[in-house]
């Protein structure tokens, strides 16, 4: 699909036509449960709708994805509606400085620098960064709220875009190899606080391998989930056909169903 040129006069219509409904959506004489809503009301539905944007992309569905992209804009809308009425800022301003930081951000594109690899632009990228926020440490930018395996994740790019990172995959190999002997270790002395410090060092050894592999931590483990969940149900289903509970099953047996699953998948995979 190729993009219409935008008209300088009208810009985007459906956009401003948000804007204007959110703006009546909030008015006097508006919808008393949008006009109830503050921001700490709205965390929850930001995060939510987030996370249904990237089920959409799991999907592959197009009309999926533009349906929840909408959603997640209608909560930036929202926000900035709310910082609006408090006379903070509006929308108009939130643009500006995403697109300031866009052209400040991209010299090799709207400037004269050289970039000709993403690493090289994302090296650029940490450099500008800085220079923006002076003296403020080099993992600066990672939310505090985010879910522990993608902030693990996101602190072990900054730190190696400074230098402090592992040379090769073995390397890191290695360290989830050590990892795992000193939760042993720990778990053999039954410290429950060194086995929980212990615990939290090899899943931090395995995102980093993760990122060495070039595999996001996030998405390898939702597969897992996903296909741990086909094969328990296959299970299920399995047991229910020979008219049997799992509950009144050995671990044996439901480890008996479990292998004829597997085998049943990777045969029609």
């Amino acid at each position: 699909m190729s993009r219409e040129p935008v008209d300088k006069k009208s810009g985007y219509p459906e956009y401003a036509r948000l804007v204007e409904l959110m703006a009546r959506l909030r008015a006097p004489g508006g919808c008393p449960w949008d006009r109830s809503q503050s921001r700490e009301d709205l965390k929850t539905y930001l995060v939510e709708e987030t996370y249904e944007v990237l089920d959409a992309i799991d999907s592959k569905s197009s009309d999926k994805l533009k349906e929840e992209l909408g959603d997640l804009l209608l909560q930036i809308v929202f926000h900035a509606e709310i910082a609006e009425e408090e006379n903070a800022f509006d929308i108009e301003d939130v643009c500006r400085s995403i697109n300031e930081k866009l052209v400040r951000r991209h010299p090799h594109v709207f400037g004269d620098a050289k970039a000709e690899t993403p690493d090289i632009v994302l090296k650029n990228w940490e450099t500008i960064k800085k220079g923006e926020k002076e003296g403020k440490s080099a993992l600066g930018g990672v939310p505090k709220v985010l879910p522990a395996l993608l902030k693990a994740y996101r602190l072990q790019e900054k730190a190696a875009r400074v230098g402090f990172d592992w040379e090769e995959t073995r390397q890191v190999e290695a360290k989830v190899d050590e990892e795992l002997a000193e939760l042993r270790e720990a778990t053999e002395n039954g410290d429950r606080e060194k086995i929980r410090e212990e615990l939290g060092d090899l899943l931090f050894a395995i995102v980093n391998l993760s990122r060495f592999l070039k595999l996001d931590p996030e998405d390898t483990l939702q597969s897992a989930n996903e296909k741990f969940i086909r094969r328990f149900k296959a299970v299920e289903k399995s047991a229910a056909d020979d008219g049997r509970d799992l509950h009144g099953m050995s671990l044996a047996e439901m480890d008996q169903l479990w292998e004829e699953a597997k085998k049943k998948e990777r045969s029609e995979s």
